[in-house]
């Protein structure tokens, strides 16, 4: 599901405007990128946590040319799903 399925899909469950459910969705994203920036995570309560975790730089080899490359470290941000959503979801 891309991003203009999932906010129709919002805003006809919710009876909502088009453009207001966008804004919550931007809205979620900002404090969502805000809060991984500073390593602090975020708890959607019967949904999960995003988590940030540091990734390590790392040599790569590019398995075509045999060339090595180094992978400069990074911040990426991991999902845990609810034990709520997890039993639903069964």
């Amino acid at each position: 599901m891309d991003n203009k399925k999932l906010i129709d899909k919002i805003s006809t469950n919710l009876g909502r405007s088009k453009e207001d459910v966008s804004k919550l969705l931007e809205a979620f994203a900002g404090v969502l990128r805000e809060r991984c920036s500073e390593m602090d995570s975020v708890q959607v309560p019967g949904f999960g946590t995003f988590e940030p975790k540091k990734r390590d730089e790392r040599v790569m080899v590019q398995p075509s040319t045999g060339k090595r490359m180094l992978v400069p470290p990074k911040v990426v941000v991991g999902f845990k799903i609810s034990n709520v959503l997890k039993a639903k979801l069964k």
